[in-house]
């Protein structure tokens, strides 16, 4: 699935080659995981302001109105200019084309367990269901060390858990949370609240450090993740303890261990992440 910094990346691929463009056509494949809230033809003549991103959501904000996009489980954007060669046309699991005066938009997802839903603005009833419960971006400046300790004090989720959760803090998807946590030895099962001050702060750093480089990595490539540009990513190629099991820890040479947490697979270290 792709996480916080696939889609971060996925951003920074296309965000400035699409900006100032405007809508020539839209179109819609098979349904997706929600509706797309208005007729495709409707965008056509608007102008494509600017692309951010909020936890997993990408936003195109728009001259009238914005679109949220979330890729699901396996979705993809890709965006070829103009001046490229163009996109064939849309396959059986290209479910949504946005056909700009600077190029295509197109999303890939076999599973559609994506999303691109119209809102007007993100006050909107349904904008603000779909983002306002999402906890605090690790790499802004608005995750702070307070706030994060007060919500891991406020839980008695496994902290593994309660990160995959995004209440706290979004972005920080499977396999990431077992880097973090590993890199800070901490064991997955530990209670939330029982971790102490300094275990926080390191806990704190680790999120920032491991997202950071999977961005600058390019994120991470298991199947078929690429970036809107076609490139794929090379965090695997880094990783310390996911999809490791049974192989030496690079720290300590201890087994690393796997474990089933809500349905998930964990990653960890016995030696260095003392269970709790």
């Amino acid at each position: 699935m792709p996480e916080l910094p696939e889609v971060e990346v996925t951003r920074r691929s296309f965000a400035e080659r699409i900006a100032g463009a405007r809508v020539v056509s839209s179109a819609l494949g098979k349904p997706l995981r929600w509706p797309l809230g208005l007729q495709p033809q409707a965008l056509q003549g608007r102008l494509v302001q600017g692309v951010r991103r909020r936890g997993k959501y990408l936003l195109l904000d728009l001259s009238e109105g914005l679109l949220l996009i979330h890729l699901g489980m396996s979705g993809s954007l890709r965006f070829v200019g103009s001046d490229e060669e163009p996109q064939g046309p849309a396959g059986v699991h290209d479910h949504f084309d946005l056909q700009t005066t600077r190029g295509l938009l197109r999303l890939h997802d076999p599973r559609r367990f994506g999303a691109v839903i119209y809102v007007p603005s993100e006050t909107d009833a349904l904008a603000r269901k779909l983002l306002d419960h999402l906890g605090m971006e690790p790499l802004g400046d608005g995750f702070t060390l307070p706030a994060f300790k007060a919500g891991l004090a406020a839980s008695r989720a496994p902290i593994k858990q309660l990160l995959l959760s995004g209440s706290v803090v979004v972005g920080v998807g499977n396999i990431y949370a077992s880097e973090v946590l590993f890199l800070s030895r901490i064991h997955p099962a530990t209670p939330a609240r029982d971790i102490g001050p300094r275990k926080v702060k390191v806990l704190y750093e680790s999120i920032r450090e491991v997202l950071a480089l999977a961005v600058e990595q390019g994120g991470t490539t298991l199947r078929d993740f690429s970036a809107a540009n076609g490139m794929e990513g090379h965090f695997q190629l880094q990783a310390k303890v996911y999809g490791r099991e049974g192989m030496p820890c690079t720290h300590c040479g201890a087994p690393i261990r796997l474990l089933k947490q809500g349905q998930r697979s964990t990653y960890y270290c016995v030696r260095c992440q003392k269970s709790p």
